[in-house]
């Protein structure tokens, strides 16, 4: 499943199961990787026996799957592992996100792979990384969020923190920063003549996202805490307003300038939580956008994810597409980014069913008839 985009040509071996390894994974498929993912044959047994297997139209609509291959491995047989190192010595990437120690114990760690394939990068994406006093915890995007100190920044104040989506950690902090170190990975490996090996945190990751906050307080500034910063609550022109339809505006004028343009567009003098919240009920929220949009006033609606995914912004950008499939027809999808004007990104094909290209990669690795 060749790609023209700028990873063409490619191929990474992808073990994660859970979103951060997958979103990564995505985003290189997107851009032209050729992705191998490796699961298993069987229904997960013990602990997770009570997971129910992914149907062949699920697996057709899980954008994390788009524009990939599967192989269906047992890995802790020996046969799975002697096809995963047929895999692994033609690869360029190898992605995982067991826990700590899980791949050394199946014997396909980054030591292993690289004695046989010098040229590997070999990721492994984990919630607090492979070293550390908390290497082995187990967790989710929440408790990676509240250890990096982001969780203690969102929501209002007097109130509890609030819980977002898994934005900052699985996603950003996790499947954008692995995509972003193993492309820096492959840049290197021009140069070195070898690949490496990635250990990445989500903790890390939501760390770095923090630069600007943590440079601050390190800095000697106050402590970022909801309410109290310029930019979560504290200023009447940053926030967010009901409005008469009970939908919400966001309005964001920071710079003078733009806050000039709000209070005479408004006609007030002086914009205050109490005047701007009194104003914003008059109206409906698309009204208030339509009447401030163009006045360089810095204001958005307030958006559920149908109307988003909607909004003709959002579909003139390629955001929205639809995936063509042979049994379930046109899938809309989340359309690719970023915008390469030369190696643009594209969805190859909706998610394959698990397994589904066994027989074909099989027989790319020499394996006669596709069985081993």
């Amino acid at each position: 499943m060749a790609g023209r985009g700028a990873l063409a040509g490619i191929r990474v071996v992808d073990l994660s199961r859970a979103v951060p390894g997958p979103y990564c994974s995505m985003l290189l498929a997107d851009m032209g990787a050729d992705v191998v993912l490796v699961e298993e044959a069987t229904p997960p047994t013990g602990r997770r026996a009570a997971t129910q297997p992914m149907t062949d139209e699920e697996a057709a609509r899980n954008a994390l799957r788009r524009g990939k291959r599967s192989i269906h491995l047992d890995l802790k047989s020996d046969t799975g592992k002697k096809v995963f190192a047929a895999l692994a010595d033609r690869a360029d990437v190898v992605l995982e996100g067991f826990r700590p120690g899980v791949v050394q114990r199946l014997g396909i760690d980054y030591e292993t792979i690289a004695a046989r394939n010098p040229r590997i990068v070999y990721c492994s994406l984990s919630g607090y990384g492979q070293t550390g006093p908390y290497a082995s915890l187990v967790g989710h995007d929440l408790d990676y969020i509240a250890l990096a100190g982001a969780l203690s920044m969102i929501g209002r104040e007097g109130q509890p923190p609030a819980i977002p989506l898994n934005l900052l950690a699985d996603l950003a902090g996790g499947g954008l920063m692995a995509a972003y170190a193993i492309v820096l990975a492959l840049f290197a490996r021009e140069r070195l003549g070898r690949g490496q090996y990635i250990d990445l945190a989500m903790t890390d990751g939501v760390l770095s996202l923090l630069t600007r906050a943590a440079s601050q307080r390190l800095a000697g500034g106050p402590m970022p805490t909801p309410g109290r910063d310029r930019i979560t609550g504290a200023l009447p022109h940053y926030d967010v307003y009901a409005c008469k339809d009970g939908r919400y505006l966001a309005i964001a004028p920071l710079e003078p300038w733009f806050l000039e343009n709000l209070e005479k567009k408004l006609g007030i003098e002086r914009a205050t939580k109490e005047r701007l919240t009194a104003l914003f009920e008059e109206k409906t929220r698309d009204e208030w956008f339509a009447f401030l949009r163009d006045a360089d006033t810095c204001v958005a609606p307030v958006l559920d994810l149908d109307e988003a995914l909607a909004d003709p912004h959002h579909v003139s950008r390629g955001m929205r597409i639809e995936v063509e499939h042979p049994t379930y027809g046109k899938i809309p999808m989340v359309g690719p980014m970023p915008k390469l004007s030369e190696t643009p990104a594209s969805v190859r094909g909706a998610g394959p069913r698990p397994g589904e290209h066994t027989k074909e990669i099989l027989e790319e690795l020499g394996y006669r008839g596709g069985t081993v």
